[in-house]
């Protein structure tokens, strides 16, 4: 059976095609490196991305705050992308955001629909697929939904799904006094619809924190963390603590960026691929997945696949970072690849700079004699429109 392009990619996956429409099959030099991606991941030989204990990262020890630091950074010079494990964010929180967001593909179509972007007027958040963006033609077999989660006070709520109510709202369990409490706490500030809370349910959890829409909650520890690790790159590079997060904008002007990555079965997966080779524009990103393997990096000439590795997050450094610092930090190619017998979805949050504020340019303490600028000095919505229209034109 051969089908048509349709609106999204999980139609095509649930019709009963057995052929993929010619606008997903790749190029032909890159359908001889793409593999079974279960087959690839179980390969023990040759380079494995590296995993990074967080644990010691705050240490009093000064030994063992330096030991994991040193590690982080050399993963960031070497490979500009890692498995980070003892993160601080539970498993608990982790699971209810893996959770959400499945339920909310897991919906009928008409009910993804409603929150559908719409990219050729300019609205770029909600339920899309990907269009077209090189002189090929070519498409990418995922569906997504984008929105922006970080700063609270720049999120738009209005295009954050209402189901499944973890997303947007936790559900909110306890007696009407318990309910008082969570006011006082101030944590439903933001619910503009009243609503009703049952009466002979079990108390009001003691910890209101918990109770935070897991999104919401997500996106706040990811900040937390995205300046650890600054502060770590930051001392790597000879520089004060707070150098590089003050350079991408700092805790009023960093945004995080959550796009969840569908990516269907897929009836011939060695023909297509969920995302295209590339390198992320971000400072930062940070990806969470459902335990199903996909992801490639291109290392020392060759295409790596990252392992899932139980209760890690995967962090990439971006163009962002890279430039800052001249090229000392890389920002790795990598793609996405599919399979025919499970689903896999990923939570990847982009931390990136304000875009016309901030001129990107190597800092002048990267720069010597002997390693002149890299990058010539642009802000980062020039350097996203150069990024596209430079791979345009390699792909014409």
């Amino acid at each position: 059976m051969v089908a048509t392009v349709n609106a999204r990619v999980e139609s095509l996956s649930s019709s009963g095609i057995h052929t993929i429409p010619k606008e997903y099959v790749r190029p032909k030099e890159e359908l001889t490196s793409i593999n079974n991606i279960f087959e690839e991941e179980k390969k023990e030989e040759g380079p494995q991305l590296p995993t990074i204990d967080l644990k010691g990262i705050s240490s009093e020890d000064k030994e063992v705050r330096e030991k994991c630091r040193e590690e982080l950074k050399r993963a960031a010079v070497e490979w500009g992308v890692m498995h980070l494990v003892n993160h601080g964010i539970s498993e608990e929180l982790m699971d209810r955001v893996r959770v959400a967001g499945r339920q909310f593909f897991d919906q009928p179509m008409e009910e993804k629909e409603k929150y559908a972007n719409d990219q050729a007027t300019g609205k770029i958040q909600g339920y899309g697929s990907k269009l077209a963006n090189n002189a090929c033609g070519q498409l990418e077999w995922e569906d997504y939904f984008f929105h922006l989660v970080f700063p609270e006070e720049k999120r738009d709520m209005s295009i954050w799904p209402k189901t499944p109510s973890d997303y947007t709202l936790r559900p909110i369990v306890g007696r009407p006094v318990d309910y008082g409490l969570a006011l006082l706490f101030g944590f439903l500030k933001e619910v503009k619809t009243p609503f009703l809370v049952p009466k002979f349910v079990p108390k009001f959890p003691s910890c209101h924190t918990k109770c935070r829409p897991a999104t919401a909650e997500y996106a706040k520890e990811l900040r937390a963390l995205a300046t650890k690790i600054l502060s770590v790159l930051s001392l790597g590079l000879g520089l004060e603590e707070d150098r590089l997060e003050k350079e991408v904008g700092g805790m009023d002007e960093l945004l995080l960026q959550m796009k969840i990555n569908y990516y269907p079965i897929c009836p011939q997966p060695e023909l297509a691929l969920g995302v295209e080779a590339h390198t992320d524009v971000s400072a930062l990103t940070f990806i969470l997945h459902n335990m199903v393997p996909g992801l490639q990096l291109f290392y020392e000439n060759k295409w790596v696949t990252a392992k899932c590795v139980p209760n890690s997050i995967i962090m990439h450094i971006g163009d962002t970072i890279e430039i800052l610092s001249n090229g000392k930090y890389k920002s790795i190619l990598h793609r996405g690849l599919v399979n025919k017998e499970k689903v896999r979805i990923s939570w990847a949050v982009f931390c990136e700079p304000p875009k016309e504020k901030i001129i990107l340019k190597p800092l002048p303490e990267t720069v010597t004699e002997a390693e002149p600028p890299l990058f010539p000095p642009r802000t980062f919505a020039q350097h996203i429109e150069h990024k596209l229209f430079k791979d345009a034109l390699v792909k014409k």
